[in-house]
């Protein structure tokens, strides 16, 4: 554990009261003010201590063991719901799939998965406003090196709906652009505060855009290697957060797949087999539909047919070189 320690770049922890009163957000869409004066209306009480750590790139072990380590997979359909644990032996987290300038978007009209994990735990706008006063950077890429982020304690103060529902006036649901241009009625409908808040533990990192063809060797690497830093990351953090070393659960998804046009069973096995290296306990892969379903059974399927068919060690770097010559291709952005 010390070893991996070494690794961290900074580490700071803020009053949530003070970070929200000495650093307020800043908004530059309407809609983003409204869900922030429902879940945090005049006179609220914030909460507890949110602890901001920042991560260089871990290099990746040089051979995989099957057997020293089996990471427990989960499916599950539809979004990330927060759901707080009532183990006191386990710790969760989840994805932000992160822009490498943390949180820059949440001001605005944007609405993907960043922002509106942002809009649903308002202190890490405020988070990110203490950062640019600060000599911390908020970055999770810098010199195109992966750098995560983590974010231990934050609260989640509501729930946003953003499924289709003509009746409360979103036909076309609220995700991405759509946000924007929905009405303030449809916007009040959609956002439930959460009374009490839950407690959210938060793993930013970015995932590599617009890439064309066939991923190269250089990719799937850094893809690899940032999966792995940041998993490995959450297992310190949890560590730090509890004398006995609790049970590690990580909720993802498609991270990378929407706006950056990653390809989706590529992703999913990178993350598959960085869990699996960096020693979590359990991955909870939220799957959003009924092809999400099947990239993950795909992913799943080619992990354990064709990169770690038996529980013989395997170089990573011969890993690598297999995933390299299925020749992934990527996808398409989706606009948001």
């Amino acid at each position: 554990m010390n070893d991996f320690f070494d690794n961290s770049i900074c580490r700071q922890t803020f009053d949530t009261e003070a970070l929200m009163n000495s650093h307020p957000p800043k908004f530059y869409h309407a809609n983003k003010k409204i869900v922030y004066d429902i879940c945090c209306p005049p006179g609220c009480t914030h909460r507890g201590q949110l602890a901001f750590s920042r991560w260089y790139a871990m290099p990746l072990p040089e051979y995989f063991s099957p057997l020293e380590h089996q990471t427990d997979l989960s499916e599950r359909k539809g979004y990330f719901e927060y759901e707080p644990s009532q183990d006191s032996t386990q710790m969760e987290w989840y994805l932000n799939f992160a822009h490498h300038d943390l949180f820059c978007a949440y001001g605005d009209s944007l609405f993907a998965q960043d922002e509106m994990q942002v809009a649903e735990h308002p202190a890490l706008s405020s988070l990110r406003e203490a950062l640019l006063d600060s000599n911390i950077k908020p970055l999770t890429v810098e010199s195109e090196q992966p750098t995560p982020i983590l974010i231990r304690g934050v609260e989640r103060r509501c729930a946003i709906s953003t499924d289709r529902n003509p009746e409360q006036g979103r036909p076309v649901g609220l995700y991405g652009n759509n946000f924007g241009r929905a009405t303030s009625e449809a916007i009040e409908q959609a956002t439930k505060p959460l009374n009490p808040p839950t407690i959210t533990n938060i793993i930013a990192m970015e995932a590599p855009a617009y890439g064309e063809g066939s991923y190269s060797i250089a990719e799937i690497e850094y893809i690899l290697k940032t999966a792995f830093t940041g998993f490995s990351a959450a297992r310190i953090e949890s560590q730090l957060e509890s004398p006995q070393a609790p049970t590690l659960i990580i909720h993802t998804g498609f991270w990378g797949c929407g706006a950056y046009g990653g390809n989706r069973v590529l992703m999913a096995l990178l993350q598959l087999l960085s869990a699996r290296l960096s020693q979590v306990n359990s991955l909870v892969f939220h799957t959003s539909d009924a092809t999400g379903n099947q990239a993950l059974a795909t992913a799943r399927q080619i992990v354990d047919r064709d990169l770690v068919p038996d529980d013989s060690p395997v170089k990573v770097s011969d890993l690598i070189q297999k995933i390299y010559e299925m020749e992934f291709q990527w996808g398409w952005s989706d606009g948001n």
